[in-house]
C-alpha cells in the first residue's frame, strides 16, 4: 500500500501552483522568441528551463513547508480553542445521551464542587435533571434547577456526533447518528432573588369593614360602647400593623390598609387570624363583631389595587361577610366565612330594591323570570311573587321552567288553573323565542349565570335582574341591571314576599300564590327550623294574611310511597366520614333525584353526632351533591371546592363526567384536605 499524501486544496493549493502555471506563459512567449529570432529563442530558452526548475523546487519545498505551517497552527489553535473553553466564565460540559459527564470546563467543575474526570452522572448532581434532554426534532432545551442553595437556569443543546466528526478516519461510518448534549449552566441566583424582593414589595391595598357594628353596639351599656369601639380599633391596628401594614380608619366601621404582597402573604399564612381575634373582643356585648375584609393586589397602580380592594369586598359582603378575600388578577382567595351572617332588622334595602324592580317592570314590554335548573319550590315560590308583582303593574310574564318535577308539579298545576293561563310556563325554546331587548329576565334564588334554566336568556333580553339569598361565588351574573342578594334571608320566597308589600300598594296575592311563597320559605328552612330570623316570620305572617294554607300546602307536599320508600333508601346507604360527616348516596329510580337527596340530606343532621350530611344523586349524567348541616360546619365552602355554593348550612355542587362513587371519592378528598389545611374544624 503506497503511503498515504496530504494535499493541499482549496485557494491555499491554488497560490502555492501560481508559479507553475506561468510556466506555460514562459514556453509561449519562447516559442514566440523563435519565430522572431533562433538566436534569442535559445537564450529564452535556457530562461525558460531555468524559471521552470526553480518554479518546480520552489513549489516542492512551499508546499512542506505550508502543510507544517498550517499544521502547526491548527495545533495551536486546537489548544487554544481548548484552553479558552477550559477558562471560559459560563460552566460548560459535555454528557452523552445517557447523561454521563464525558468533559467540563473549570468554572462547571468550581461551581458544581465536582472533579475533572469525575464520570459522574448529570442527574446525580441536579435530582430534577432527569427526562429534561432534547427529544425528537428538539434542539434545545432551556430549564430551571436548584444546586444547594444557587438557582440555574440550564440550556441544553443537542450536538451531532455524525456532523461533528465527518468522515474521520478514526471512527468508522455510523448507520444511525448518535449525539452528545452541550450543557450551559447560567446563575440566576442574584437574580431570582431581585425577582422574589420586587414581587414581595409589590403594593397591596386593603378594606376593612366592620359587618354589624351598629348591631354589635346596641347590645352593649351606653357608657360602654366607646370602650368596646376603641378595643376594636387596637385590635384591628395591632394584627394589621404586626404584619408591617398601615391601617388609616376612614370611618366608624370601614379601615383603609397599605400593605405589600410580603405582608399580606403573612396575614395569608395565619388565614387572616384577625377574624377570630376581632369576635372574641367582648366587654359584655351579647353579640360578636365580624369583619369584611377585601384585599387587591397584582395591578398596575394603586387605583388598580384599590378596585380589586373594593371588588373583593362587594364580594365578601356578598356572601355574608365575617371573611376575607384577596383578588389578584382574576384569582380570588377565600378566607374564613365561617359564620352565619347576622340579620339586618332594617327593611330599607328591600323597599329601595322594591322601587328600582318596580321601574324596570314598568319600562319593560315583557318579564320572563326564572329560577336554576331543576326548579324547586323556593325557586318556584319566587318565581310566582314577581309574576304577581308584575301582573299587577299590568306586564305580560311568563315563567320559565324546561322540565317541570314531580315534586313541584302539583303546584304548578293548581297556579295554572288559578290563574287560567296555559301558557304561563315557558321552556327554554319558548322563553328564548319571545324574548328580545326590551324583555326583562328576572333570575331568582340563584346568581350563577351557569346554574340558571336557560342562559342564554341572560344575553338574549335587554334588561336582567337577580334576586337570590345565596352567597356570592367567582361566578356571577355580570350584566345585571339590578341585583339583589341577601345571604342572611333564609329563601328566596322570603325576599319576594318583602318585595311585593313595598313594590305597590294595590298587589293582591291569590290563595295559591301565597301558598307557592309560603312553601318556598317552608322547604328552605326545613319548616321553619334553620336560618330563620324575625324578618322570616314577619313573612310568613304575610303570606297568611294573604290567604296561605299550612294545611293545604302540607297536602300538596305529602310524598308518595315510592318517594318515601327511595328517601329511606338514601338514609341507608350512610357512612360515617371522620366521625362527624355523613355521607350517602342514592341510585334508586325517581323522577327527581336531587330532591330526594336533598330530603335525605335534612334527615340525616337529626342523627346524633352528625355535624354535616352529603347525600350524592344522578340526574342527567351529572352527579349533583345536596349537602347540609347546624351552622358547625360551613358547608357552602367544602361546595365552592367543588365547583357548587349556596348557604353557610345548605348548599350544593354539580359534577361532571364521574361516576356516583368518584363524587364519593372526591368529596372525601376534599373534606381531608381542608382540614389538613385548616379551612374547616
Amino acid at each position: 500500500m503506497g503511503k498515504a499524501r496530504i494535499r493541499l486544496k482549496g485557494q491555499i493549493r491554488s497560490y502555492v501552483q501560481w508559479p507553475l502555471r506561468f510556466s506555460v506563459l514562459v514556453i509561449l512567449f519562447n516559442i514566440i522568441m523563435y519565430t522572431v529570432d533562433f538566436r534569442a529563442g535559445i537564450y529564452t530558452s535556457v530562461f525558460a528551463a531555468v524559471y521552470i526548475l526553480i518554479s518546480l523546487i520552489l513549489f516542492i519545498r512551499s508546499r512542506t513547508i505550508v502543510l507544517n505551517d498550517f499544521i502547526s497552527f491548527a495545533t495551536q489553535y486546537g489548544q487554544v480553542q481548548k484552553q479558552l473553553l477550559r477558562d471560559l466564565d459560563i460552566p460548560y460540559a459535555l454528557i452523552d445521551e445517557y447523561g454521563r459527564i464525558i468533559w467540563t470546563n473549570d468554572a462547571f467543575e468550581n461551581i458544581l464542587h465536582i472533579r475533572r474526570n469525575s464520570q459522574k452522572s448529570i442527574n446525580s448532581i441536579f435530582p430534577g435533571f432527569t427526562g429534561m434532554f432534547p427529544s425528537g426534532d428538539e434542539t434545545t432545551v432551556n430549564t430551571l434547577l436548584k444546586h444547594e442553595d444557587n438557582s440555574f437556569r440550564i440550556t441544553l443543546k443537542k450536538v451531532s456526533v455524525k456532523a461533528m466528526m465527518g468522515d474521520s478516519p478514526v471512527t468508522e461510518k455510523m448507520d444511525k447518528d448518535s449525539y452528545l448534549i452541550a450543557v450551559f449552566l447560567f446563575d440566576e441566583t442574584e437574580i431570582g432573588n431581585l425577582r422574589k424582593t420586587l414581587e414581595d414589595e409589590k403594593p397591596a391595598v386593603g378594606l376593612v369593614y366592620i359587618d354589624n357594628y351598629d348591631e354589635a353596639l346596641q347590645t352593649v351599656e351606653d357608657v360602654r360602647r366607646s370602650l368596646l369601639s376603641a378595643l376594636v380599633d387596637r385590635q384591628i391596628s395591632k394584627s394589621l400593623s404586626a404584619a408591617d401594614a398601615l391601617v388609616k380608619k376612614m370611618e366608624k366601621d370601614k379601615y383603609l390598609v397599605i400593605a405589600n404582597k410580603k405582608s399580606l402573604l403573612k396575614l395569608e399564612e395565619k388565614r387572616f387570624v384577625i377574624l377570630d381575634e376581632v369576635k372574641n373582643v367582648n366587654i359584655g356585648n351579647e353579640m360578636a363583631l365580624t369583619l369584611s375584609i377585601g384585599f387587591g393586589v397584582g395591578a398596575e397602580s394603586f387605583n388598580g389595587n384599590y378596585e380589586y380592594a373594593r371588588n373583593a369586598m362587594d364580594l365578601a359582603l356578598g356572601r355574608g361577610g365575617d371573611q376575607a378575600i384577596v383578588k389578584e388578577g382574576d384569582k380570588l382567595t377565600y378566607f374564613g366565612g365561617k359564620s352565619m351572617m347576622t340579620e339586618k332588622y332594617t327593611r330599607v334595602k328591600a323597599r329601595v330594591k322594591a322601587h328600582a324592580l318596580r321601574e324596570i317592570i314598568e319600562g319593560a314590554d315583557q318579564i320572563l323570570v326564572m329560577g336554576h335548573q331543576i326548579t324547586d319550590t323556593d325557586a318556584l315560590g319566587a318565581a310566582v311573587g314577581i309574576m304577581r308583582a308584575a301582573k299587577t303593574l299590568n306586564k305580560s310574564v311568563n315563567i320559565v321552567i324546561n322540565d317541570i318535577s314531580s315534586s313541584i308539579r302539583p303546584m304548578i298545576d293548581c297556579l295554572i288553573e288559578a290563574e287560567d293561563d296555559k301558557e304561563l310556563i315557558l321552556n327554554n325554546m319558548q322563553a328564548l323565542e319571545r324574548a328580545d331587548k326590551n324583555t326583562a329576565v328576572v333570575v331568582v334564588d340563584v346568581n350563577k349565570p351557569s346554574y340558571t334554566e336557560c342562559p342564554d336568556l341572560l344575553n338574549r333580553c335587554g334588561t336582567v335582574v337577580v334576586l337570590d339569598h345565596h352567597r356570592q361565588g367567582e361566578e356571577k351574573i355580570r350584566n345585571a341591571t339590578l341585583s339583589y342578594i341577601e345571604p342572611y334571608a333564609s329563601s328566596a320566597s322570603e325576599m319576594a314576599a318583602e318585595i311585593l308589600q313595598y313594590i305597590n300598594d294595590k298587589v293582591k296575592l291569590k290563595p295559591v300564590e301565597a301558598d307557592c311563597l309560603y312553601a318556598g320559605i317552608m322547604v328552605d328552612t326545613n319548616i321553619f327550623m334553620n336560618r330563620t330570623g324575625v324578618r322570616t316570620f314577619e313573612a310568613a305572617a304575610y303570606l297568611r294574611r294573604n290567604g296561605a294554607d299550612v294545611t293545604r300546602i302540607r297536602k300538596l307536599f305529602r310524598d308518595s310511597m315510592e318517594e318515601y320508600k327511595a328517601r329511606t333508601e338514601a338514609v341507608s346507604h350512610v357512612e360515617m366520614y371522620r366521625d362527624k360527616y355523613a355521607v350517602s348516596y342514592f341510585d334508586g329510580k325517581s323522577d327527581c333525584p336531587t330532591v330526594i337527596a336533598a330530603q335525605a340530606a335534612n334527615e340525616l343532621l337529626n342523627i346524633n353526632g352528625v355535624k354535616a350530611s352529603f347525600v350524592l344523586s344522578e340526574y342527567q349524567n351529572k352527579i349533583y351533591i345536596s349537602a347540609r348541616s347546624l351552622e358547625e360546619i360551613n358547608v357552602q365552602i367544602i361546595m365552592e371546592k367543588l365547583g357548587g355554593g349556596g348557604h353557610i348550612n345548605v348548599a350544593g355542587a354539580q359534577l361532571e363526567g364521574v361516576s356516583l362513587e368518584e363524587g364519593r371519592k372526591r368529596l372525601k378528598e376534599t373534606l381531608d384536605k381542608m382540614e389538613k389545611e385548616g379551612e374547616i374544624n
